[in-house]
């Protein structure tokens, strides 16, 4: 299953001419294009599907998303754990 993650934009760069970013997933860093929301800034929260920002999100209804992903077992599943 393939689901969208909510995450933490800790740095945004560019790179090959797109906005993308470093997200924090709860201390698992992965990249994300954020040129479907390219108005999302440090320290917003952003679902993030297959590598892609796609929508942006209040840190309440992060958290809350976190919490049921990793009640469900799923977290570590869509993640893995390992950092790039």
């Amino acid at each position: 299953m393939c689901l969208g993650v909510p995450g933490k934009i800790v740095e945004t760069y560019e790179k090959g001419g797109l906005k993308m970013a470093k997200v924090d997933f709860g201390g698992i860093f992965r990249e994300a294009c954020l040129s479907y929301v390219p108005e999302a800034t440090v320290g917003e929260y952003c679902i993030i599907h297959v590598g892609f920002a796609i929508s942006i999100l209040s840190e309440k209804d992060a958290m809350e998303t976190l919490a049921l992903l990793k009640e469900m077992g799923t977290f570590e599943e869509e993640l893995g754990s390992e950092t790039p």
